[in-house]
């Protein structure tokens, strides 16, 4: 995965306001990637660019060797959902649903696995992320760490090659979040791209890079080992 180039400005009535000011990475198989930085910072915008839910202004993106930056309509959409797995602060599994149903909606809406496989495919996911007991649960039935995890065996649903998380331990405690962090870390074991933002100070852990942001521009970018006390977020 790589960007080159990038910028996103928004304009509003007071003037442009530049959002990412000019973003050069390169990230490869089997890194976990932390990406910090205060509010305001830019760490969510290059996550929605990078996944293909927002576009550039300008600036060129590459990931699983496709030019997303020339992507359109119903092409992105295919490419996303085979490429990359998402997962939300706030999990956004379907209410209606039980959870291996919600594991096995992207391959519904993809066609990447076999009907008669979807099941036993999401029941695999559940399991490797520890929950598998919940599969015939509604969401509401589930702790907020559960969710989570059901939320993650849904983005590996269609065997994405990058993992991408925005603030996925927000509304977890701490030994969840641990918990959560260490599958993401065992994922990029096995040679998955994830790329996580976080406002969380405790990452180096887990993470095997830290980039942070600030004021839309790299401001730091250290492979493992603890943040600098004056890049944390």
């Amino acid at each position: 995965m790589s960007a080159r180039g990038l910028v996103k400005t928004y304009p509003l009535p007071s003037g442009e306001v530049t959002a990412l000011g000019g973003i050069d990475l390169d990230v490869t198989a089997g890194e976990f990637v932390a990406v910090v930085g205060r509010s305001g910072s830019g760490k969510t915008t290059l996550l929605n660019l990078l996944a293909g839910i927002d576009r550039p202004t300008t600036g060129e993106i590459v990931v699983a060797g496709t030019s997303v930056h020339e992507l359109r309509g119903s092409r992105l959409a295919a490419w996303r959902g085979r490429t990359i797995g998402l997962v939300f602060q706030f999990f956004q599994l379907l209410p209606t649903l039980t959870v291996a149903e919600n594991v096995m909606l992207p391959m519904d809406l993809c066609a990447t696995v076999p009907a008669r496989q979807r099941r036993s495919r999401a029941d695999g996911l559940l399991e490797q992320v520890g929950i598998l007991d919940q599969a015939g649960k509604l969401p509401s039935a589930l702790s907020g760490g559960q969710q989570q995890r059901a939320a993650i065996a849904r983005a590996l649903a269609n065997e994405p090659p990058v993992l991408m998380a925005d603030e996925p331990t927000g509304n977890l405690d701490s030994a969840t979040s641990d918990s959560v962090l260490d599958l993401f870390a065992q994922l990029a074991a096995d040679g998955r791209t994830v790329l996580m933002v976080t406002h969380e100070r405790d990452v180096s852990r887990h993470a095997t890079r830290h980039i942070t942001l600030g004021d839309g521009l790299m401001a730091g970018d250290t492979a493992g080992g603890n943040l600098p006390e004056g890049m944390l977020p």
